[in-house]
């Protein structure tokens, strides 16, 4: 079927506006204000026979942009096998198993079954960050574990909704299981709701274009998404191109793991392989293959964001199968870091592999940390138990054009901080400070981007305190003879006695009373170009601002 360019374009836009409304939906709707206020969650449209990426809502993570696509084609296998029940509409499943396409436990994916005329047309799907799936410590983020139980409930895809209404038993086993359980059935109806909002709406489209029109569009644009990702990629001279990132550790070995990469370039191909990179580690720091090429997807996004989010944008990047590293990890290995952390250092060695081939296209490294800070206990004043999770911001990395952006949010989404006055209300905190971290990105002609720093404290009852984090050994990279950002820190005061943990940017179960403080300092971005290019003008005005 032939299409005219306005009916092919007004069908792109719909399909995205639709996953536009489920994003807004979701977060409206949710309880927690880590989906409410940061964002922490997506929504997308994936192709019935494999799972393949239609649309994905503007406003959703990137870093799921494969993720989703992965869990949802494995969950259609499964199907298939008959290891899953098959669905009928008004069904929804529930999964969070990462070895099936998925990230850390507390990212959390719903998928159901769209219908037209009695057969699955598409699927819905959609993420969100849960605060709590149990585990070792409140917020799940235990620096120090060694297998995935200790990270909290892992789930199969099961049906939490049967032809439209909730299995009971099934939720009581999942709030059997976590923290404030009381508080998830907002984010549950949320995120089923949001599906809901994407059906109608989906229903709306293809009433207005027909089914046949609408397939035709959604074929078209992956071709075309396709051919737009070789034609940017032969901007990139034929060769090879290598780099190396570093994790500061895994959290129980206190030693650098390295992400090997090379890049081979060939006329509208790019093959990007591992080997070389550290084996699985003990700790929550390996990355479980969905995310790993996930990882690589987004950081392509970043340098040629103009190719429209489509399963055939992926088509030309072949990812090796990094098999014996950590970023392949096998069941039971600990993956708590593996989306909002290695992720990120998977994208920084794309980046600066890239850098010199595309120098008006790449960045020098971003601050490349979601800050993941948890802390949960009992609030004496409401009576209630707590789990609050903060991320964070930090410095984007300089360019040809300008310096990096102050305060941005990680590589891997757009998920915001929340408020510290929404913080402040939910939970028995207080922010002493939140300002811009001064001088922390790196010299440049382009200078890097200035990270966070904020200190909060404990104002009554009990807690423990988890994070992980990164860039506490190796600060962000810079590119083209621009120096790194500063290193992520961390400081935390108990009894009035201040100490950084043995791995800078990890650890976890800090026993926290009133009047004990956390202050996080975010890495700034990496410099771009050399510092002595850079103009005299700038280099005063950052001075007397206190930049560097």
């Amino acid at each position: 079927m032939s299409l005219d360019p306005i009916t092919l374009s007004v069908i792109q836009a719909g399909l995205a506006q639709v996953c536009d409304e489920m994003d807004m939906s979701f977060s409206r709707a949710a309880f927690s204000p880590v989906i409410a206020e940061a964002n922490d969650r997506s929504d997308g449209i994936y192709a019935a026979e494999d799972g393949a990426l239609i649309a994905q809502g503007a406003g959703g993570l990137p870093v799921f942009v494969g993720t989703m696509q992965y869990s949802t084609r494995v969950l259609i296998e499964r199907i298939k096998s008959g290891q899953t029940p098959a669905p009928k509409p008004g069904d929804i499943y529930i999964v969070n198993d990462p070895y099936l396409g998925g990230t850390h436990l507390m990212d959390v994916r719903f998928a159901r079954p769209f219908y037209r005329n009695g057969e699955i047309f598409c699927w819905l799907s959609n993420t969100g960050h849960w605060p709590d799936t149990g585990g070792a410590v409140p917020g799940g983020f235990s620096a120090s574990a060694t297998a995935v139980e200790q990270e909290g409930l892992r789930l199969p895809p099961v049906r939490l909704f049967k032809e439209g209404v909730m299995d009971e038993e099934i939720y009581a086993i999942i709030c059997s299981n976590i923290r404030v359980a009381d508080q998830r059935i907002g984010d549950v109806k949320a995120q089923a709701a949001a599906l809901k909002v994407g059906e109608t709406r989906l229903n709306a489209l293809l009433d207005r274009y027909g089914d046949d029109v609408v397939r035709a569009a959604i074929a078209e644009l992956r071709a075309r998404a396709a051919t737009q990702m070789r034609r940017l990629i032969d901007e990139i001279p034929d060769g090879s191109y290598s780099s190396t990132a570093w994790i500061d550790s895994d959290g129980v070995v206190n030693e650098p793991l390295a992400i090997k990469l090379r890049i081979d370039k060939t006329p509208g191909h790019l093959r990007f392989d591992f080997a070389g990179s550290a084996p699985p580690c003990q700790g929550p720091m390996n990355s479980v293959l969905a995310t790993t090429l996930s990882s690589v997807y987004l950081a392509m996004r970043h340098i040629f964001p103009e190719v429209p989010i489509s399963a055939g944008a992926f088509e030309p990047l072949e990812v090796i199968r990094p098999t014996g590293t950590f970023l392949d990890a096998q069941y039971p290995r600990p993956v708590s870091g593996c989306a909002a952390e290695v992720s990120q250092r998977i994208a920084e060695a794309v980046f600066a592999a890239l850098v010199e081939a595309l120098p008006h296209r790449v960045t020098a490294a971003p601050a490349g940390t979601s800050g993941n800070f948890a802390l949960g206990g009992h609030d004496p004043e409401t009576g209630r138990d707590f789990v609050m999770y903060q991320l964070s911001g930090g410095g984007y990395g300089g360019n040809a054009d300008h310096d990096g952006l102050a305060n941005g949010c990680s590589t891997i989404g757009i998920s915001k901080a929340p408020p510290v006055e929404i913080m402040e209300q939910n939970f028995p905190v207080l922010y002493h400070r939140y300002a811009l971290r001064e001088g922390s990105g790196g010299a440049g002609r382009h200078r890097g981007g200035l990270g966070l720093d904020y200190e909060l404290e404990l104002r009554r009852g009990t807690a423990r305190a988890s994070f992980v984090m990164d860039h506490g050994r190796f600060g962000p990279q810079g590119a083209l003879g621009g120096s790194d950002g500063a290193v992520n820190e961390v400081e935390i005061t108990r009894d009035g006695e201040s100490y950084r943990p043995e791995h800078l940017s990890k650890e976890q179960d800090i026993p926290l009373a009133a009047g004990d403080r956390v202050r996080v300092k975010t890495p700034g971005g990496g410099g771009y170009g050399d510092p002595e290019e850079r103009d005299p003008k700038l280099t005063a005005e950052d001075r007397r601002l206190g930049r560097q």
